[in-house]
């Protein structure tokens, strides 16, 4: 019997019977992150990092759930779980599955380079290797976060030197923060809509310094906030929330930008390459520093991933599953219409 094995439900650890990432209502979840293709309402009792847990809590309402600190060992019926930093956003989580001497790693989503606001990617050694391969292609290659900030820092001054606002989509939840984190403030006052606002608002309360915002929906005001930069998720371009600002130039935040075209597919004026996934570099980087002689591919460019592993003299398997990267991430809004769900008894 392997000691992880996929099922209709999700992944599976039979001989703990705990699923990890379930994307079907399970008794036991294991939950890299919060975001909403790995948590998923509806599971008696979860178990993720403290520092993930406001989020998910906040997104999924009333559920059971347990936090453990990196590092931290739990056992079930003799396996032992770990949950190390994956560098992906606030919380998120590498989960070390061992047993009888063997290990699996089951990555979630993840990235190399610290952002100052998720806890930095830690490589993990082990036997099996579970990777997400989101930019799983050589032509995917990330700047260094600090030129792409230097652009986007730039790009608002110069538009608000022209008398117009900055519009700037990313997704409401690691995205955002991190954006906020590396604005220049100086430039002018930073607006938020609500999606990212409530987000914010949940990390705050964690003790994570935010710089000031200004929600869009209770406190903007023309003649005070000209000028300013708007962070929203990508779904306000084009909708009715976008109309007060009659003057503004678009952009988008997403390693699909590094693809030619892709900024003028969704119409807007400039897009910034920065993602909050491994690029080509850091997902070969990432298993060869695990030692794995087995990898799964879960999401993202799959098969191709999974023959380059192969050339590489890796035992590499491609697997179908409902995680859907930053793919969902551009395009994903969060509900709380489960707030007021209740979770099942355990």
């Amino acid at each position: 019997m392997s000691l992880l094995t996929f099922t209709p439900n999700g992944l599976y650890c039979p001989q703990a019977d705990v699923y990890i990432d379930p994307w079907r209502p399970v008794k036991k979840a294991l939950i890299t992150h919060g975001h909403a293709d790995h948590s998923r309402w509806g599971h008696q009792y979860y178990l993720c990092t403290e520092s993930a847990m406001p989020v998910i809590k906040y997104r999924l309402g009333k559920i059971n759930v347990t936090t453990v600190a990196f590092g931290e060992t739990r056992t079930v019926n003799g396996v032992t779980f770990q949950f190390f930093p994956a560098g992906h956003i606030l919380g998120s989580a590498q989960i070390r599955v061992a047993y009888k001497g063997e290990v699996w790693v089951v990555s979630g989503d993840y990235k190399l380079e610290d952002d100052g606001l998720a806890e930095a990617f830690e490589p993990v050694p082990c036997h099996t290797f579970i990777t997400e391969s989101t930019f799983g292609l050589p032509v995917y290659k990330w700047e260094s976060q600090e030129k792409v900030f230097e652009s986007i820092n730039k790009w608002w001054a110069a538009n608000k030197a022209a008398g117009k606002y900055t519009i700037l989509t990313a997704y409401a939840l690691g995205k955002a923060q991190r954006i906020l984190r590396h604005l220049d403030h100086s430039i002018g006052p930073i607006l938020t809509h609500a999606a990212v606002e409530n987000t914010n608002e949940v990390i705050r309360q964690q003790g994570i310094d935010l710089p000031a915002t200004v929600p869009v929906a209770s406190h903007f005001d023309p003649k005070i906030h000209q000028g300013g930069i708007v962070i929203a998720p990508p779904s306000a371009l084009g909708s009715a929330w976008i109309k007060p600002f009659k003057n503004a130039s678009s952009g988008v935040a997403s390693g699909w930008m590094n693809l030619r075209g892709a900024r003028r597919r969704r119409s807007v004026d400039r897009g910034f390459v920065l993602s909050d996934h491994a690029d080509w570099e850091g997902l070969n980087q990432t298993i060869k520093a695990t030692g794995a002689e087995r990898v799964f591919v879960t999401h993202g460019y799959t098969d191709i991933f999974r023959r380059w592993l192969v050339d590489q003299g890796l035992e590499a398997h491609e697997v179908k599953t409902e995680y859907s990267g930053e793919l969902a991430e551009m395009n994903e809004e969060p509900s709380t219409s489960a707030a007021d769900n209740k979770d099942e008894a355990l």
